[in-house]
C-alpha cells in the first residue's frame, strides 16, 4: 500500500471509529489499538485497570499482526482473554515502520469488520 493510500485509508478508518463510538474527536492509534482489543476480548466494562488496558493493547497488537502471520491465536484463557503466541520473528523495524505495519492491518481489521 503506498503512503497517500494508507493515509486516506486510515483517516477512513478513524472516522469510522470516531462515528461509531459517537465522539468529537478522530481517535489515535494507541485509541484504536484499545478498542480492538475490546472488541477481541468479547466483552466491555465501565473502566480497565491499568494493567488491562495495556492487555488489551496487546491483544490488539497480536490480533492485528496474526494478519502477517507473525502471531498465532492459541485460545483463551478461564476468564475468556485471548493468547496469542510468536510464530514468526519479526525483522527489526524503526518505530514508524512499526506504527505504519499497524495501521495497515488496523484498516484491513475494519474493513473486514465493515463486511461483517
Amino acid at each position: 500500500m503506498e503512503d497517500w493510500q494508507l493515509d486516506f485509508e486510515w483517516l477512513r478508518t478513524q472516522h469510522l471509529v470516531k462515528d461509531t463510538m459517537r465522539r468529537e474527536t478522530i481517535p489515535d492509534l494507541n485509541t484504536v489499538l484499545f478498542l480492538i482489543g475490546i472488541q477481541e476480548l468479547g466483552r466491555w466494562k465501565r473502566s480497565f485497570t491499568k494493567e488491562e488496558k495495556q492487555d488489551l493493547m496487546h491483544i490488539a497488537v497480536c490480533r492485528l499482526l496474526s494478519q502477517e502471520g507473525y502471531f498465532e491465536f492459541v485460545g483463551r484463557d478461564e476468564d475468556g482473554w485471548p493468547h496469542y503466541r510468536q510464530a514468526l520473528e519479526m525483522p527489526p523495524r524503526n518505530t514508524t515502520e512499526q506504527e505504519k505495519l499497524l495501521k495497515i492491518n488496523a484498516v484491513r481489521y475494519f474493513q473486514e469488520w465493515e463486511k461483517e
